[in-house]
Parts: C-alpha cells; structure tokens; sequence
C-alpha cells in the first residue's frame, strides 16, 4: 500500500555551492506553466487511489514560488489526493523566502510541518557556502511559524563546511536547540559533481575540515541533541517523541512512494523510475500526453534485500529479524552470516534476539557498514 508522495519543485532564488539537487535559478523560468504541467502529472497518476499518511514539497525552493502560486499548488494537490489519513505534510522552507502571507497559504491547505534549510548560524560561514540569509532570518522565520500555529518545525544543519571547527558547529547546535524546535536533521558536507564546491576542490581551492574534525562534530551533534532531549533515530536526524520525519522513515522502512515534478524519484511495484530533469524536456513531456519517465528500473530480489539492509541499517532500531524473514522468506543470516560475524567483531554492529543495529562506532563508520552488503548474493542463489 503506498501511503507517501514527493513534490519537487526545482526553482531557487539563489545557487548554493554545495548543492546537486535538480534546480534552477528562477529569473526567466516557466514556474506557473510548470506548477500545472505538475498537477497534470499528478492528475493522470493512480494516485487519488491511495489515502496519503504523508507528503513532502522538496526542491529546490518550494518558497521561492509567490503565494499565489504557492495556493494554486496546494490546490491542485487537494483536489487530487485523498489527504484523510495525512498525517504529516511537510515543505521545505529557506529562511529569507518564507513570509507571513505564504505561511497562512501553507497553513490553510494542511501543510503541518516545515523544514528549513539553515545549515549553519555562523555568518561567515552562510557566506562561505553561498548562502544568502543570516542568523536573524532564521530566528524571525520560526517566530513567525510558531506565531501561524506550526507545531512541527526541522532544521537542516552541516557540518564538515569549508573552514569550520568544532566550535563553530557547536555554536550552531546550541543556537539551534535553543529555537526548541522538534526536529534537526544533521549531515556532513559530500562535495558532488556538478556544484561549485566540486569546482574549487578540483582546483585546489576548497579547504576542508579534517575528519578527526567532523568527527568531532558528529559526536558533538549527538551528545548535544541527546541533553536537548532530542532523541537519534536515524544516522543523521534528531526529534523530540513523536516528531520523527514519517515521510523520511518511508525511504529508511524501503516502501514505495510517488514522486512527482522534473527530476523526482519515485518507487512504485517494484521499479524505482526517475522523471526528466531538464524542465523543457519534463513540460514537452507532459504537454505531449506522456509519462515523463526518463528512466527506471525494476529491483530484483536481491536489491530489495540489499537495499532492506543498507536503508534499515541507518535507524537507530535497525533491521527487524522478524520482518526481514516475512519479506524475503529467508533469515539475514541465511543472506549474509559471514559479513555479520566480520561487522560484530570489529564492534560495527550489535545484534540482539530480534534485530541488528549500528553501535556508535557504527554510526561514525556507516557507509563502510553499508558496503558489506552491496554486491555480495548471486541473483540465482535468493530465487
């Protein structure tokens, strides 16, 4: 049962340096003639055959869009989905594009959560990585929310950025958590191809921390939530009880969901697809009455099990034992003993009656955890 669909909305105000998500600068573009090449997408879908739990409006900059545009989506959206089992609707929000008149738009079509892209607090370094709002567009930006009635408010933090120190991050965790917002989600800095981080590392220009550093930093951010009373459930995300991210743990959890909007993934019976990501090819798509899928791909047996594996690994509760063998028909030892033994004696992984998880040495190490598990079983031995 699907219960979870994704929006993309590729327009931003500005480019950050460290950024790969499909997105484009907004002067010149065709945003009303893609917000209903959207909403066609979403209309010609089975989606109104499923009652939603969740929804997340990513970009890009959802909030770059102006209110009314903004309303015309929501409404699209209300039109078309069955939204009377959601229970969470999330957008994503950057700190100097969200005012008082979109927040009441937001609110009054049920979006009930916000995540806002911040980063850091520290004003040298918004600068450093392109960012255009400072540390008072943060606080304002929450007052507001809270003032329109938000409840459910996450903060995207970095750690790892150029020139930062342990003390810089724990700086910016302290004025965070002293926002009590519900949610923060922390990742470090993954220079991509296509940015303009990517550019200046390859021309010697980008001086990144250490990793005795970042991992400083990431024991800082888990120490500091933990006193917070924001409790880990994922390598990278942080809630108060009760606020976990229901529409991340869709992806962790390895279930389908819908994707809409140029360049969204999605994951429906058994096939992961991707749309276009160039928006003249995605509106030349939808224009000509066809499904914008530039690619997908049916997962196998043993990708689904891979994937169970690699995705569970990142929650904080891991693997369950019971649902892995309900799935797949097997037990996670009949798949992968020998990685298991290997893992648990080098203290990565702790395994109990009825599931596997991350130690905290673990969660420092995980992609090489993960790896253990990628490209390991024979198609013809799991059928």
């Amino acid at each position: 049962m699907v219960k979870a669909a994704y929006i993309h909305i590729p327009f931003c105000e500005h480019i950050c340096y460290y950024c790969d998500f499909n997105k484009v600068y907004l002067k010149n573009q065709p945003v009303d003639e893609y917000i209903e090449a959207l909403l066609t997408e979403v209309r010609r879908s089975d989606v109104y055959s499923y009652s939603l739990e969740t929804i997340f409006i990513g970009g890009g900059t959802p909030t770059a869009l102006s209110a009314e545009q903004l309303e015309r989506l929501l409404k699209g959206i209300q039109q078309v989905m069955h939204l009377d089992r959601l229970r969470e609707f999330t957008i994503e929000v950057n700190p100097d594009s969200i005012d008082d008149e979109k927040l009441l738009v937001l609110k009054d079509f049920g979006v009930n959560r916000l995540s806002m892209g911040v980063q850091t607090f520290d004003e040298k370094l918004l600068k450093e990585i392109g960012r255009t709002h400072n540390r008072s567009s943060v606080h304002d930006a929450v007052e507001r929310a809270r003032a329109l009635g938000f409840q459910n408010i996450s903060l995207d933090l970095m750690f790892g950025l150029p020139k930062q120190e342990p003390e810089h991050f724990r700086q910016t965790l302290k004025e965070a958590l002293a926002l009590e917002i519900e949610h923060i989600s922390a990742y470090s800095l993954k220079v991509e191809e296509k940015t303009i981080f990517f550019n200046r590392k390859r021309q010697g220009k980008l001086t990144l921390p250490p990793e005795e550093d970042e991992v400083e930093m990431y024991k800082d951010l888990r120490a500091l939530t933990a006193k917070a009373q924001l409790a880990q459930y994922e390598i990278s995300n942080f809630a108060k009880k009760g606020f976990e991210s229901q529409h991340n743990l869709v992806y962790w959890n390895n279930e389908e969901y819908f994707g809409f909007g140029a360049g969204a993934h999605g994951y429906l019976n058994g096939v992961r697809y991707q749309n276009h990501g160039p928006i003249p090819k995605y509106l030349r798509a939808i224009e000509q009455g066809k499904i914008p899928i530039v690619s997908n791909h049916h997962v196998s047996k043993v990708e689904q099990i891979e994937e169970q594996m690699f995705l569970g690994l990142r929650k904080l509760e891991g693997v369950s034992k019971d649902e892995f063998r309900d799935k797949f028909g097997m037990s996670i030892h009949d798949c992968f003993s020998k990685q298991l033994h290997t893992l648990q004696s080098r203290g990565l992984l702790i395994e109990s009656v009825d599931r596997i998880q991350l130690t905290a040495e673990g969660l420092l190490l995980g992609n090489e955890v993960f790896e253990q598990f990628i490209a390991i079983l024979e198609e013809q031995s799991i059928n």
